[in-house]
């Protein structure tokens, strides 16, 4: 009985040894793939959306979309401004997220109005406390009067999704949309902003408060070029966000006060996901967030990859014009290949 006891327990081990062996086997297969030249790389599920985006160009960025590593770039003041003139642009900078490097910065702790740039914030809030089938209702806080807001056109008792809501939110930039989405998840706008300060401060985004959640100008609610870094860089982790910000037209269905459906066709507001802009050779543009008042000026962030498939945050706060912002975007972009 001893004898056969033994036997028994040494086929488990042997088994045992198979499958430790495959299974390390199957690992560095994985890692082959992956390829040795990224700190990082996470695939994430790519869902589907009545949309015209081109599914072939998402599903190849979600092949070696990366995660993040704990590593952050760190800032003291400008670098490289002298390699580089990013003109009137108060502020400005370039980061390496494999290499967790400032490859350059203009003022990065400057507080600044950070205009629509701060629905990423909104997002990354939304995606952390609920879950994107949550159902929205519109109050009748989504009639905002401002002059030139951009607005989707909600009306009170108008129902969608967060998942339909984050996608109008990132890709069309609708204000009244983010008012929704803060009442649904935080109750009221004031405690929604509570969510967000907290969430900055968890991130490190020290130099940065927010009081609504759309960006619109009002004192007491700025960021920094660093700490928007800090921020996209949190809002990456999460696929849904990723996938957003790939697509330069969304398509949906929602409903009405009424139950009545309403169709709902937008398009990106930034021009490269629209094929509006020329990028860099070398640099492949991935996604990003517009944001412009009077006060803030133009403002643009940016995810990148370079032709190693490299990833890099690159952002520009208050830009004189559209043009002079894109401009030297491309600029901060071939710094990428020719600068760093």
């Amino acid at each position: 009985m001893h004898f056969l006891s033994l036997g028994h327990k040494t086929n488990k081990g042997a088994c045992l040894s198979k499958k430790l062996c495959m299974l390390l086997f199957v690992v560095l297969i994985a890692g082959s793939v992956c390829g040795c030249g990224t700190k990082f790389s996470l695939p994430y599920e790519v869902h589907n959306p009545v949309s015209a985006y081109n599914v072939g160009v998402m599903e190849e960025a979600a092949a070696t979309y990366p995660s993040f590593a704990e590593d952050l770039c760190v800032v003291a003041g400008n670098v490289n401004t002298g390699d580089l003139d990013m003109g009137v642009a108060e502020a400005a900078g370039l980061f390496d997220l494999n290499d967790a490097e400032t490859l350059y910065t203009k003022n990065p702790n400057a507080q600044m109005h950070p205009a629509s740039l701060t629905k990423i914030m909104t997002a990354l809030v939304a995606l952390k406390y609920a879950s994107p089938d949550l159902m929205l209702t519109a109050s009748e806080n989504v009639k905002i009067e401002e002059p030139g807001a951009q607005l989707m056109g909600l009306k009170p008792g108008d129902q969608m999704t967060l998942d339909q809501a984050l996608h109008v939110l990132l890709i069309y930039s609708a204000n009244d949309v983010a008012i929704m989405i803060a009442e649904g998840i935080g109750g009221t706008v004031e405690s929604f902003c509570d969510l967000m300060n907290e969430e900055a401060l968890s991130i490190g985004a020290t130099n940065s408060h927010f009081t609504n959640p759309n960006g619109l100008t009002q004192d007491e609610h700025y960021v920094t070029a660093y700490d928007m870094y800090l921020i996209f860089r949190a809002a990456l982790q999460y696929s849904l966000f990723n996938e957003i910000i790939q697509m330069p037209v969304y398509e949906t269905v929602y409903y009405g006060a009424d139950g009545t459906q309403k169709e709902l066709s937008l398009e990106s507001t930034v021009l490269y996901t629209k094929g509006g802009v020329n990028v860099p050779d070398q640099i492949t543009v991935i996604g990003g967030k517009t944001g412009t008042t009077s006060a803030a000026g133009h403002c643009l962030i940016l995810y990148t990859r370079d032709n190693s498939g490299a990833p890099y945050i690159a952002v520009i706060m208050n830009a004189d014009d559209a043009e002079t912002l894109y401009s030297q975007m491309n600029d901060l972009l071939e710094y990428i290949s020719n600068g760093s």
